[in-house]
């Protein structure tokens, strides 16, 4: 059994702001294979996924993309929404049906600087899911690239 991820937003953010949160969200459901985004397009939202599989990838010249993590349920998809110049870092593809809670970035910020309490709490969380998702790609990278017999971890 897996511990549940400190990512996810009903253990990330308290009661009250994900209450805030959540009245900003409007429910939008993908087919399996769509692409939410593609690295480089305009982060204008971001989503929670409620059921379903969602995948990130790392575009690489000549190659396959990268898989770099699945999300699933209560999982944020999309930061790049937070960060100028608000363009998507990643790519992310529905691996499943998926349902999920949409977000107007633009809205979302704004409360975040109406508020900065609220402001500091989702900020926070969006922090910790970067540090993952930022560890998770080294990784992922190291198991793709990393030579077979170099015995190092790095």
């Amino acid at each position: 059994m897996s511990t549940p991820s400190p990512t996810r937003i009903t253990r990330a953010l308290p009661t009250e702001y994900r209450a805030r949160l959540m009245k900003q969200a409007r429910e939008v459901n993908f087919a399996e294979g769509t692409r939410l985004f593609d690295e480089g397009g305009a982060a204008d939202r971001f989503w929670i996924v409620r059921s379903g599989s969602v995948t990130l990838d790392m575009p690489v010249p000549g190659r396959p993309a990268v898989v770099i993590e699945s999300l699933g349920p209560g999982e944020l998809v999309g930061w790049s929404w937070m960060f100028r110049p608000y363009t998507w870092q990643l790519s992310a593809e529905a691996m499943t049906p998926i349902r999920t809670h949409e977000f107007d970035a633009t809205a979302v910020r704004m409360m975040m600087d109406a508020d900065p309490a609220f402001g500091l709490a989702v900020a926070n969380w969006v922090a910790q899911i970067l540090a993952h998702r930022l560890q998770t790609t080294r990784v992922r990278l190291l198991d793709v690239y990393a030579p077979r017999s170099s015995g190092s971890p790095l």
